[in-house]
């Protein structure tokens, strides 16, 4: 499923922000001209990632520190071993586009 769910103006430039489609709560990050996207929920304990910092490639989970890589989802550090979906992202015309699979809904 394609899915409208925001303008690419409207995404600050290297902060998170949390968007939800459906269930699922999705962490979005704007750097530069490309987007990105993520499960917003850390694999390693009850944090948002949309809170996190942006370095480089990678977003810091902000309650233990662990780096996701915005393009896989994979850790980068520890203490979190797991990766985080991540869901593809399309921008047409100014609006970006994610694309859910029915596994993750």
């Amino acid at each position: 499923m394609r899915v409208a769910v925001t303008a690419l103006d409207d995404l600050p430039n290297e902060r998170g922000v949390r968007v939800r489609v459906g269930d699922l709560r999705i962490a979005m990050f704007r750097v530069g001209d490309e987007v990105f996207a993520l499960d917003d929920r850390c694999s390693h304990a009850e944090a948002w990632l949309s809170e996190g910092e942006i370095f480089d490639d990678a977003v810091e989970c902000p309650r233990h520190g662990s780096e996701f890589n915005l393009r896989t989802g994979r850790p980068m550090s520890l203490p979190a071993t797991k990766p985080v979906p991540v869901y593809p992202v399309d921008i047409e015309d100014g609006t970006v586009y994610l694309t859910i699979s029915e596994e993750t809904e």
